[in-house]
């Protein structure tokens, strides 16, 4: 299969779709690898080091999407790149198409074969492709909300861990899962006081044994959450609902409630946000006011680390990548109901119910698509 990664134009993006040790693996199964010029330079790789390992190396956005019968990506394509994309063209990437009907309706338009990393899915419900961007997410959460509730940058003027005789900050973090995990780990680890909130006992109860003793676990709940921001610093969203949009946990009233200088870091932004204020901020730009509360939303976080996020991602895309190439995507995602999983949208076809019920339309079984 002829395998296209092209440079990321999202803004402040330095990731790159595959390490070098990635492309050399897909090499390795008699695949031709092609890489944009200077793609890689954002993670630390220079086109030789993808030259060394047996990649072709070409100049233009367009002639990657010209030459490729899959893209592999990290973020969702952007609107300048919707024309390029060809009629069957496999695009391997983060698309969380929940949160933008304009890039639904045009990779359905495009009739593009859309596997999303973010609802591949184990058989124990796990997200494998999702977890290490997670992990990394979760930890940046805490270490960019320390950063801001620094009066400077507009927050609260509060040393997240405080220091003998001052007492530490209140950090609540929103979701139990991965990305809530690490960011109470760092949170916690710089000694502040951290309530997780979740709406499942059972993961309450394992965090409540994982997490140290300066972590409370709570009941996610209206009112409890309501109570908890009063006194609360730094309030990180990490909800997710896999490939649907998050439910809003903060209501722009709520923010009355907040004492001012606040920060609100919602990792949840790719779904939609988990609080009703949130709209997607980039690098360059991270933050804005509401009401006296900092938000902090940058849909690609990870980016702003990109030689450990690129390594990562690798790791956990390479093998499904391997799969996909070797039999094609039809025969692959029959064979593994964790990549069958991943399939959002098919040749003008939407077959992921979380996405066909974001937007109203109308959702087709993957398994007709496959076998057709």
């Amino acid at each position: 299969m002829k395998i296209g990664i092209p440079i990321e134009l999202k803004n402040n993006e330095y990731r790159i779709g595959m390490t070098p040790a990635g492309v050399q693996s897909l090499i390795s199964y008699g695949h031709t690898v092609y890489i944009q010029s200077s793609a890689g330079l954002g993670s630390g790789y220079t086109d030789n080091d993808y030259i060394l390992v047996g990649a072709a190396i070409l100049s233009s956005i367009e002639e990657i999407y010209k030459a490729a019968e899959m893209i592999i990506k990290v973020k969702e394509p952007l609107p300048e790149e919707y024309d390029l994309i060809q009629e069957g063209q496999i695009l391997y990437t983060f698309f969380h198409f929940a949160a933008s009907e304009s890039l639904t309706k045009a990779m359905i338009k495009q009739k593009a074969v859309c596997i999303a990393y973010e609802t591949i899915e184990n058989a124990d419900r796990s997200l494998p492709l999702l977890t290490p961007m997670s992990e990394v997410a979760g930890r940046m959460a805490t270490q960019q909300g320390a950063k801001y509730l620094e009066k400077p940058q507009k927050g609260a003027g509060i040393l997240l861990g405080g220091v003998p005789g001052v007492p530490p900050s209140n950090v609540i973090v929103l979701g139990g899962g991965v990305v809530g995990t690490q960011a109470a780990k760092m949170a916690a680890g710089l000694g502040a006081n951290v309530s997780i909130f979740d709406i499942n006992l059972d993961r309450l109860r394992v965090l409540d044994d994982l997490l140290p003793a300066n972590v409370t676990t709570a009941y996610s709940n209206t009112y409890n959450i309501d109570k908890a921001i009063r006194t609360a610093h730094l309030i990180i969203g990490a909800v997710l609902i896999p490939g649907a949009k998050a439910p809003k946990l903060i209501t722009k009233k709520m923010l009355s409630k907040m004492q001012s200088g606040t920060v609100l870091v919602d990792v949840a932004v790719d779904q939609g946000g988990c609080f009703e204020t949130t709209h997607p901020t980039t690098h360059e730009n991270p933050t804005y006011l509401v009401d006296g509360i900092l938000h902090y939303s940058v849909a690609n976080m990870p980016g702003a680390v990109p030689q450990t996020s690129t390594q990562a991602l690798t790791n956990a895309t390479l093998p499904h990548a391997i799969l996909i190439a070797n039999h094609g995507w039809k025969t692959a995602c029959l064979n593994d109901n964790s990549l069958q999983k991943g399939l959002n949208i098919a040749l003008g076809n939407v077959t992921y119910k979380g996405v066909a019920e974001a937007f109203d339309l109308p959702y087709s079984n993957p398994i007709e698509i496959l076998q057709g």
